[in-house]
């Protein structure tokens, strides 16, 4: 994410009028707003692949999947969100068609520049929804699915998925899938080298 300028305060209001116009996505961090960059083939086909997982998994619910343009709105911290996949079964819902404040399941694929966000600022903002059940992410250099949900204990307990798993679950929404059709027409970005010491 790219900070747009450090001296201009927007409140989420603000935001949301001036994201409405936009050509470009912005995510908003306590009045901050942060271009966002593109994303690659890979991420777009893993994107995709879920979303028609979960979207056929829904067929007939109230329930609704969301992708790329729908953002997540976290309250408690003032942060507005562009999770690649998100889940919320909640009516209230209805009523915000640009965000959606009672997620149940939040998925983002990694990639180089946002994993470490992913994993802890974003994931950290993530948990004080206190609608999340789940936050899974999806690697597109491996064949690795990991999913965090929040026990009874409100403690996020950690379950990796591999394709010696076959299949991997969405505890949250009552799915379960094959890994064959996670990674399907995928072909996994390329494994940096590690620097020497």
């Amino acid at each position: 994410m790219i900070a747009l300028s450090d001296s201009v305060f927007l409140t989420p209001e603000e935001y949301l009028q001036l994201e409405e116009k936009s050509n470009i996505k912005h995510e908003y961090l306590d009045g901050q707003v942060y271009a966002m960059a593109g994303t690659t083939d890979t991420h777009n086909t893993i994107v995709g692949n879920l979303f028609i997982l979960i979207r056929n998994h829904f067929r007939g619910s109230d329930c609704r999947v969301y992708f790329a343009d729908i953002k997540a709105r976290i309250e408690k911290r003032n942060r507005f969100y562009y999770p690649d996949i998100l889940v919320t079964c909640d009516p209230k819902d209805k009523e915000t068609p640009t965000y959606k404040r009672f997620t149940k399941l939040i998925i983002e694929i990694l990639s180089d520049s946002t994993e470490a966000f992913d994993r802890g600022d974003k994931f950290n903002d993530y948990q004080t929804l206190d609608s999340l059940e789940e936050y899974v992410l999806v690697n597109t250099k491996q064949q690795r699915f990991e999913t965090f949900r929040r026990n009874d204990q409100g403690l996020w307990v950690l379950q990796t998925y591999t394709p010696e798993d076959e299949t991997f679950e969405l505890q949250s929404i009552n799915l379960i899938a094959s890994f064959t059709d996670l990674y399907q027409d995928v072909e996994l970005e390329a494994i940096a080298p590690r620097p020497e010491l």
